[in-house]
Parts: C-alpha cells; structure tokens; sequence
C-alpha cells in the first residue's frame, strides 16, 4: 500500500525530486503499541547505517506511540533524511486474513467487525499477499501514517503480518509436516503455522510470563489437531537456546530449535548485532 495523506483522496508528495543525496538509502519503521524500532540499509553495499528499537515499559496508545516516534526520529535526523524508499510497517491486532476469491473491497469493514474493536472513522485497508491467494485487512495508525508522510512525502506502508507471513511462506518447503514459527518480542508472540506451502495460522499475542507463551502455543496447535511428536516448533526473535521460554517448549514439543530466518538480500546470520526487528529487516 502506497500512501500520501490518509484523508486525502488524491495522493501528492514533498520529495524533492532534485535532491540525489543519499539515493540509495532505504528507511524500514515499524510501529506498535508495545514498542517501535527503524532500519537505514544503504543498498549499494547492503550494509545497516543506523537502526534503533524501543520495548514500551506498558502498552502505549497510538497518540503516546507518535510522541515517541517523534522524538526518536528528532534524535537521528541527520541520518533520516534523502531516501530512496520509505516503508513503514504497522504491528498491532487490528487485522484479518481474508482469502482473495472471498475478498470484495466495499467489505473491508465486515471482515473486521468480528476480530477487533473498530471505531466508526477508523481508517481500513488491506495488503494482498502476493502468489498466496490472500488478503491481510488491518486497521492502520492513521495519525502516525499523516506524520510520516509530512515528513517523508509519499511511502509504502503494510501490516506486520503481510511481512512475516510472506517471508516464512515464500521460504517454506513442500513438507509433509507442519511447522509452527514463533517470533518473540519483550511483550508479544506472532505464531505462524505451514504445512505444504500452506498458512495454517498466524496470530499475535500478548503475554506476561512463559507460561503465558506455553498457553497461547499449545492452545493454538490444539485447536489444528496437530501431534506434537511430529511438529517442528522454531523460534526465533527475542530469544536464544536454554531461556526459559525455549525450555519450557522443550518440556512440551519434541523438535524444538531456534531459527534463522533465511534473506539471500540479507545475511541474517551474519549480522553482529541480533537486536534489530526481523520484521523491519525483512520489508527491505
């Protein structure tokens, strides 16, 4: 989804199309409830320029979650600023798949309605998935799209989960077995599950304890009626071998292992620094 103002029909742009500094530089930002973080990957040596992520101590409020975006920006603004492309990734709960023969836009409020909480002047769009058969219709910070676009001029902006979904998906083999994928952060869990090359599941949670991650994970494969003899659990994000949480997978899950998710534009196992958001990487 490509985007000016979201209360404007017709899109416009601020770029200024003699600027040729630093055109090959790209920004990646996502933004959460629970947190945000950005990337500058300068594409011509593939290499991370900057990059910052921020945990929130509590779940924040889009207005709280702008403040802070603000003032994060503020603080690399010589850094920010020239870029060949602009992608902005909003992370929150406000979404539903939708299979592409069911999908008619005039219902993007319907397929909603069941899901999440929308309020009557809620901004709804969708990010189809491409070679999926998919349709991810989410909710977006409107408030936070408006900024960035007074800042940016016009950028790209999808839901997490179109991301997520599509990397594990475009990497995934036609294997007999399912696997579920669960991305850690400090607060949330994304639970992923493939069999075939096909989207069993994908939802998000927020949690407080491991017990919390146990809950939603097996709560989830259940409702799937899938042996956990057979399954590959990996996990990966805020999370290594032998923390708590992967050990208490492992008292319930036989194969379970920490995953490196696989971008041959960008050597994940290579990077110095594992703190950087998978998501942001991945929409680069």
């Amino acid at each position: 989804m490509v985007t000016g103002r979201l209360s404007m029909i017709e899109k416009t742009t601020n770029i200024d199309s003699e600027s040729t500094e630093n055109i090959f530089k790209k920004l990646s930002i996502q933004v959460g409830l629970n947190g945000l973080s950005f990337c500058v990957l300068d594409t011509i040596s593939n290499k991370i320029l900057v990059h910052e992520k921020i945990n929130f101590k509590l779940t924040s409020t889009p207005y709280l979650v702008l403040k802070e975006l603000k003032a994060v920006l503020n603080e690399h603004k010589d850094a920010l600023k020239d870029f060949s492309e602009v992608i902005v990734i909003h992370k929150n709960k406000l979404f539903s798949l939708v299979p592409q023969p069911l999908f008619h836009k005039e219902e993007l409020p319907n397929y909603l309605k069941f899901n999440a909480k929308i309020m009557a002047n809620d901004q709804i769009t969708y990010d189809e998935i491409p070679n999926h058969d998919m349709v991810n219709v989410y909710v977006p910070f409107t408030n936070i799209n408006n900024y960035l676009f007074d800042l940016f001029g016009e950028f790209e902006f999808k839901h997490n989960g179109t991301v997520l979904i599509s990397m594990l998906l475009n990497q995934s083999r036609a294997d007999s077995e399912p696997i579920c994928y669960v991305q850690v952060s400090d607060k949330e869990m994304e639970m992923v599950v493939i069999a075939n090359k096909k989207l069993l599941l994908y939802n998000q949670f927020e949690y407080s304890t491991k017990e919390d991650v146990l809950y939603f994970l097996l709560f989830g494969l259940e409702q799937l009626q899938l042996d956990l003899e057979k399954l590959q659990l990996k996990l990966f994000g805020s999370i290594n071998e032998g923390d708590a949480i992967y050990e208490l997978c492992r008292d319930y899950i036989k194969n379970v292992s920490v995953f490196v998710p696989s971008n041959p534009a960008f050597p994940f196992d290579a990077m110095e620094d594992q703190t950087i958001d998978f998501t942001v990487l991945s929409s680069l």
